[in-house]
């Protein structure tokens, strides 16, 4: 299962937004999900965009019996290399928000694997975010 997640604000801090898009082995979209943040950082809204993803794993699938990985697909650095355990989480808010997406992760129970994509490989979970930003503009 492949997931690509993103998060936007219109500012930093401006209004934000996060989203995700769930593709299946076959290659066809079988869950996506955007939400407003309300005003927010940048890294705050890429990081509700994993939350906002793990949320819904562990509630579509409450027994987590994952025979494969979950992969993962951001386009912000900064958290995938955060997650990954290559940077230290040094903002407050954003530990919070970490200390969340690690806690979710034991929920699932399986391998999951966060990378980092370029921008332009993350365009469905982008075009979301941004359809999120345009209703409240």
């Amino acid at each position: 299962m492949n997931i690509f997640s993103d998060g936007g604000a219109r500012g930093n801090p401006g209004s934000s937004a996060s989203a995700f898009v769930v593709i299946g082995n076959d290659g066809k979209v079988l869950h996506q999900e955007s939400k407003y943040l309300g005003v927010t950082t940048n890294n705050v809204a890429e990081y509700q965009g994993v939350i906002l993803a793990l949320t819904w794993l562990t509630q579509e699938f409450p027994i987590s019996n994952f025979q494969f990985p979950i992969n993962f697909y951001l386009d912000s650095e900064l958290v995938v290399k955060q997650l990954n355990g290559l940077y230290r989480v040094k903002d407050l808010n954003l530990k919070n928000l970490f200390t969340i997406v690690k806690g979710l992760e034991k929920e699932i129970e399986t391998k999951i694997i966060f990378q980092h994509v370029p921008r332009s490989k993350n365009q469905h979970a982008d075009l979301l975010v941004n359809q999120e930003l345009d209703l409240i503009s």
